[in-house]
């Protein structure tokens, strides 16, 4: 079994400033606030202890380089991509096989890797035989068809040799273990594939606002965004073969032209936090892999303000994906 922990030197443990500052901030509530005016702000202490002091200084939106390799990573994948071609709703075997491949290949890089997986590919298939239904409702369905597709994914990494540890955002304790921090953060040093299913547990919250969330929580380097075209286009590639790719560009530009890359909350949280984001495309086998390994693919999102808020890709339009990745 593989532990991935860095060495700790003689620095302080992660985790220890921000416990510093919220130890520090609560004894001076305790000392000058009656008790309800401390129970107020207990949001501001779950702040503190939930970001490490590296995302702390990123705050500023301010990420880090792009050639850096990444040590730890989220990768979000749409329930849809596991549909494959031919497939109107459910799993694609043939698909999932490729995905634990690619998986796999990317786990021996060392890098450690937690996943959210969507569940469109199953709840769409009933979606249109229920009208009517409030919404916390079907968010809920939503939720476990989240986790009919981790279960799933857990399944099949293991079969190609990977350990992977399912954690839920809804208590179902005879399938998966209940999201706990520190427990998904260990997992990832054992160099174990951590998945989280049911979202964040709540209604109204995508799956894309989860896999920002689980990422800020875990203290991941990077998101990574498998989608079925090859990062973020002008306009859609799949109806406009005229779609021009970005290489890379800055978040406030996805904002402004409404590229809708992810929905605006989660996107939200990415542009406070400072959390780079790489849309690529999940389909064409290998491409996680070298996305890991700093090819030029897919499209960085950023928040460098010093940096140009857009670069083109040259010589990638859709149509000649689509045959790239055909061949």
């Amino acid at each position: 079994m593989r532990d991935r922990r860095p060495d700790k030197g003689t620095f302080p443990p992660a985790g220890a400033v921000p416990f510093a500052m919220a130890s520090h901030f609560a004894a001076s509530c305790a000392s000058t606030h009656a008790p309800r005016r401390l129970t107020l702000n207990a949001n501001v202490l779950s702040f503190f202890f939930c970001l490490s002091p590296k995302r702390l200084s990123m705050s500023s939106a301010s990420a880090s380089p792009d050639d850096e390799p990444p040590r730890r990573v989220l990768l979000k994948v749409s329930g849809q991509a596991l549909l494959g071609d031919e497939k109107p709703f459910g799993i694609s075997e043939d698909v999932l096989r490729d995905f634990a491949r690619d998986i796999k290949e990317a786990d021996e890089t060392g890098v450690e890797l937690a996943i959210v997986i969507g569940g469109g590919n199953i709840f769409r298939g009933v979606e249109s035989a229920i009208g009517g239904m409030a919404r916390a409702n079907a968010d809920y369905m939503g939720m476990l068809a989240t986790i009919i597709n981790a279960l799933a994914l857990q399944d099949i990494l293991e079969q190609h040799g990977l350990e992977a540890r399912l954690l839920s955002g809804l208590d179902m304790d005879e399938v998966a273990e209940p999201f706990i921090r520190r427990r998904a953060i260990r997992h990832l040093e054992k160099g174990r594939v951590v998945i989280f299913g049911a979202g964040t547990g709540n209604p109204y919250f995508t799956t894309d606002t989860a896999a920002v969330l689980r990422a800020l929580e875990i203290d991941a380097d990077r998101i990574f965004k498998g989608t079925r075209v090859n990062g973020v286009f002008t306009a859609d590639p799949e109806t406009d073969p005229t779609a021009e790719r970005f290489a890379r560009i800055h978040g406030r530009e996805i904002i402004d032209r409404d590229l809708g890359v992810m929905d605006l909350t989660a996107f939200t949280l990415c542009r406070e936090s400072g959390l780079p984001l790489t849309v690529f495309d999940m389909r064409t086998r290998g491409t996680l892999r070298r996305v890991l390994d700093g090819e030029p693919l897919g499209t960085r999102v950023h928040w460098d303000s010093g940096d140009p808020p857009v670069e083109m890709a040259d010589g990638d339009s859709p149509a000649e994906h689509a045959a790239a990745r055909q061949a």
